[in-house]
């Protein structure tokens, strides 16, 4: 029987791409039988080629049409055949032991469904992967400037139980992911892993963070100038989508309140920050209040759909 399954999706990012599949190869626990599958949203890059002429053996799934992550994701947790899946992202690169660390944490707690690896940036700094769940308390710590100490739970040496952890390396139990209908799509990127870890724990699973598996996430899309509008749109907007879906209105409409004036606070000390601009914490408090205004990720996506449309109609 497959125990691992390795799911990339990817869109645009050829190169990353074959970083990361080059990652998997050589940090793949010896002994572990495993598959490796890509999914293609709909890139321009030559990204399937790249991977079909590479030495990998990856089963590539080439989406012909743009969509989101959560149902990208869901739909390689559905083709995978492993008992686990680590989800990654194409600008994912595990680390020696990463695989393996995931692995034994779920192994070793079996009402655990998720266990997200320690991030690092690319110069190998420690990233916040792992945080407590959307709500008042959350809310109330980022105003008082205590959300490091209050919301965020990556960190430390020791495998923990968390909120949720972000899906840039994450592995699931795939009976678990199945028993709950995986990610919802209609979260198209953002909150769809914190979604998807609060319905696992609804239904009476744990979420793990574990400090010894370590990936690399370069995070490609931040340095794309163009898209930081959006991305920032998208982010609120899915935001705002978790609070309606899992919280009452008024606490709801209370944490945005309460999340508007975090990012308020946050442009006046911009103003005497050096290297902080004030503009885009503004930005982010108006969509925190108004989440629905603008264009996000997935208008992007469907901007890409129509054109290719309109190629393939020539």
């Amino acid at each position: 029987m497959i125990e691992l399954s390795y799911c990339v999706v990817n869109s645009d990012g050829r190169d990353y791409l074959l970083a990361c599949l080059d990652a998997i190869a050589r940090t793949h626990p010896p002994g572990v039988e495993r598959e490796l599958l890509v999914l293609d949203n709909a890139s321009n890059d030559g990204s399937v080629a790249a991977v079909e002429a590479s030495s990998h053996d990856a089963r590539v799934i080439a989406l012909d049409r743009r969509t989101g992550k959560a149902e990208n994701d869901s739909t390689l947790l559905r083709r995978a055949r492993g008992r686990h899946c680590l989800l990654l992202n194409e600008d994912s690169e595990l680390c020696e032991g990463a695989a393996g660390a995931l692995l034994a944490a779920l192994e070793a707690d079996p009402h655990a469904a998720v266990a997200g690896a320690q991030l690092l940036s690319t110069q190998g700094e420690h990233k916040p992967c792992a945080w407590r769940l959307p709500g008042l308390l959350a809310a109330l710590a980022g105003l008082a400037f205590l959300d490091r100490l209050v919301t965020v739970q990556s960190g430390g040496s020791a495998t923990r139980r968390v909120g949720w952890t972000q899906s840039s390396a994450m592995l699931v139990r795939r009976e678990a992911a199945a028993s709950v209908g995986e990610l919802d799509p209609a979260f198209f990127v953002y909150s769809d892993e914190t979604d998807f870890c609060k319905r696992l724990r609804d239904a009476g699973w744990e979420i793990l963070h574990v400090p010894r598996a370590r990936a690399i996430h370069h995070d490609q899309l931040s340095t794309d100038a163009a898209a930081g509008r959006r991305r920032l749109v998208e982010f609120h907007r899915g935001r705002a989508r978790y609070l309606a879906k899992h919280r009452s209105r008024g606490v709801a409409l209370t944490v945005r309140v309460l999340g508007a004036a975090f990012y308020l606070e946050r442009a006046l000390v911009a103003l005497v920050a050096p290297g902080h601009d004030p503009r885009r914490y503004l930005f982010q408090a108006r969509r925190e209040l108004w989440p629905w205004r603008g264009e996000g990720l997935r208008e992007a996506a469907q901007a890409t759909n129509r054109a290719r449309d309109r190629a393939n109609r020539r």
